[in-house]
């Protein structure tokens, strides 16, 4: 089972390791000194950001990251995928990452992004949905939103994190369960 706990400054160490990590380079393209991940993660930590980032433990040891946000408190992502998609009322967004090297390539990155949208929709009562942009390049990212549940509902260009990539996205959506009805 999969759960997850806040971000705090005591991980930082462990998230600057997972960044260097090449699998992790290569898509999210962050300076990785410890001055950077203070910079670009303390704000969130201390409650500066609306963002969240979330660790993700297995058997209580961390293995990934989860950011989580609603589109709304970001407009610099909003409006460039409003130009793509449909963005409703109530949309969050994701991103995510195996940090943990031989943790990779087993089914985790669905796994997690499946424990995170179920806690989204238990904890975020107004969440409508959950929409996620994905370099198109990225095959094993957006499979793994794809075996989630999460549909393919629009590609455009958007800014890629890293500027070698092509800006081609796929956009994924997901809505909110209906209520069982009984």
């Amino acid at each position: 089972m999969i759960t997850f706990r806040a971000l705090g400054e005591q991980d930082f160490p462990l998230l600057k390791g997972w960044l260097e990590q090449p699998h992790v380079a290569r898509w999210w393209n962050h300076e990785t000194s410890m001055e950077a991940v203070v910079r670009d993660f303390g704000p969130g930590t201390r409650g500066e950001e609306p963002g969240e980032d979330l660790l993700a433990f297995l058997d209580g040891a961390p293995f990934g990251l989860v950011q989580r946000a609603w589109l709304a408190d970001y407009p610099e992502d909003l409006v460039p995928l409003g130009e793509i998609v449909q963005v409703p009322e109530g949309a969050l967004e994701i991103d995510y990452l195996i940090g943990d090297p031989g943790r990779v390539g087993r089914g985790l990155g669905t796994l997690m992004i499946r424990s995170m949208l179920e806690r989204t929709w238990e904890e975020l009562p107004t969440a409508t949905c959950v929409i996620v942009p994905v370099v198109a390049g990225n095959v094993a990212s957006w499979r793994a939103l794809e075996k989630a549940g999460l549909r393919r509902i629009g590609e455009g260009e958007l800014s890629p994190d890293n500027p070698i990539d092509d800006p081609r996205h796929y956009v994924y959506r997901i809505d909110r369960p209906e209520p069982a009805t009984g």
